[in-house]
Formats: C-alpha cells, sequence, structure tokens
C-alpha cells in the first residue's frame, strides 16, 4: 500500500484497487478478489501460470488471528453464508456433522451457523470428501469466511 495511510472506508478500498491495478500489470492470472469496506478485509486469488492454476491462498476473514490456507484450485472452498455463530456438531458433546476424510453427498449438513437464534444449516453444494475443517466449534464467523475444504467427486462437482 502506498506510504500515506488511508483515513476511511472508502479510501482503503480506492487504495487497494490502484494496488490490485498495478499487480494487475504482473505476469499470471488474477483470478478472484473480493473486498470489504469498514472492516477492511481483502481476499485475491493469483496463479503465475494460468495455464497451470496452482494452490491458492484462502484468507481467514478478518479478525480471525487465523493464517491463510492454501487450496488446491479443484478443491470446493465452503464459506459461512451470514455472520453468527458455527457449531459443528448437532447438540453439544454429539460427534461433529464431518471430520477431515469423510465423504460427503451433496446437500449433507457440513455444519450450522447460529445467528440471532436461529440455526442455519451450512450444506454441501457437491459431493467430495473433506479435506479440511477451518473454523472449530463455537467460533464467531463472517459473512463469507471460509468454514471449510472439500475435494469434489465424481460428477457432483459444482
Amino acid at each position: 500500500m502506498s506510504a500515506e495511510a488511508p483515513t476511511g472506508p472508502a479510501e482503503v478500498v480506492a487504495t487497494l484497487t490502484r494496488e490490485l491495478a498495478a499487480l494487475a500489470r504482473l505476469p499470471g492470472a488474477l483470478r478472484r478478489v473480493a473486498m470489504r469496506a469498514d472492516g477492511v478485509s481483502v481476499e485475491v486469488e493469483w496463479t503465475t501460470d494460468p495455464a497451470l492454476p496452482g494452490p491458492v491462498p484462502v484468507a481467514p476473514a478478518s479478525g480471525t488471528g487465523g493464517a491463510a490456507t492454501e487450496v488446491a484450485a479443484d478443491h470446493v472452498v465452503v464459506r459461512a453464508p451470514l455472520v453468527g455463530t458455527l457449531y459443528t456438531a448437532p447438540q453439544p458433546g454429539s460427534p461433529p456433522f464431518v471430520t477431515p476424510g469423510d465423504t460427503v453427498e451433496k446437500g449433507q449438513t457440513l455444519a450450522i451457523v447460529e445467528a440471532m437464534k436461529l440455526m442455519n444449516h451450512l450444506d454441501a453444494e457437491c459431493a467430495g470428501t473433506v479435506v479440511e475443517v477451518l473454523v472449530g466449534d463455537g467460533q464467531a464467523v463472517e459473512f463469507d469466511q471460509p468454514v471449510l475444504v472439500l475435494a469434489p467427486t465424481g460428477d457432483g462437482a459444482p
């Protein structure tokens, strides 16, 4: 970013946009950009060789303190559909809905996000194998925060 720190959300987004425009001139393929203003969160997916998409860093939502996770280009990142508390099991003391290595069917419940006392099921958008669970039971999640990673199987890939 530039030497002078931006003072408000609009300036942050403008500064980030200028910086990303400069990056777009570098070799490789810019695959995805996501920006948010007030919480200031930016996610960029980039590959150095557009013919060979490699692992893509998936940044945790701002303020979560987690480290970025590298995700293979053919994997599916399941994201939180809303802000709330993520539960990995149907009730306290129960086994989790899924663990790494589990095979899941399209539509299967992977976790629950509680928001304003409503339980919202987070379902698999494709059949696959759970590669990694990125958020622990009872942790707060932000909208669009990566929650887990699936390796799609068969014709269930999105």
